[in-house]
């Protein structure tokens, strides 16, 4: 059995949802594809335009409480994965130039490629979602590859060298996330059906069990 993972490494609840993930590829029999793709910052950037003034106090509330309910540490990252600003008019705007959400997008698609993407999103996440300051600086993305079983050094350099066939992954990710009905990370596919939120992935499994999942022996 195998499920489609949409995923973001700017995506708080994202980061919540895949430890979970990650024990339910050593726990069944299911094969985990994780597709990484940009967060709505870079995909949708007028998203932040649009929403209610409460959606943003309300966000920091809510994943606040469900990292505590989860006994995960949660600290908004410094740095931000996503570069933004905000306007003379109050507004959120993503910058141009961003520094580090397409090299770590791309580092999950060649993670994939290795078979370990999953390990490698929940070790990143916890660094930069788990209060690490600088998370980009000594050596702790090293760090927290050689705990998922791959090569830091190795990996950026297939980034340096394939950027654009990465890059087209990336947006084929985009599409077959659309295609699955969901617009929002994370969100799992399973024969079609899309689980969006990290508060679906109990309905998910409930899924799959019916379908027969079984544990690994």
């Amino acid at each position: 059995m195998e499920i489609d993972v949409f995923w973001s490494f700017r995506s708080p609840w994202s980061y919540l949802a895949v430890p979970r993930l990650r024990a339910w590829q050593q726990a069944y029999q299911l094969e985990i594809n994780f597709r990484p793709v940009y967060p709505i910052a870079i995909r949708t950037p007028e998203f932040f335009h649009q929403a209610s003034p409460l959606w943003g106090p309300y966000l920091m509330r809510d994943v606040t409480r469900v990292a505590e309910y989860l006994e995960l540490p949660f600290v908004w990252p410094s740095p931000d994965p996503v570069r933004q600003f905000r306007g003379a008019d109050g507004l959120a705007y993503t910058h141009d130039e961003q520094l580090h959400i397409f090299r770590l997008t791309k580092l999950g698609v060649v993670a994939e490629e290795q078979g370990q993407g999953i390990g490698f999103a929940d070790e990143v996440a916890r660094l930069i979602w788990g209060g690490t300051v600088d998370w980009h600086l000594g050596g702790h993305l090293e760090a927290a590859s050689a705990r998922a079983g791959l090569d830091l050094a190795e990996m950026d350099k297939t980034v340096l060298e394939e950027g654009d066939r990465l890059e087209q992954l990336i947006q084929d990710n985009q599409v077959a996330h659309t295609a699955a009905g969901h617009w929002g990370v994370p969100t799992c596919a399973y024969k079609g059906e899309p689980f969006f939120g990290q508060d679906r992935l109990d309905v998910l499994l409930w899924r799959l069990q019916k379908e027969g999942l079984q544990p690994r022996i």
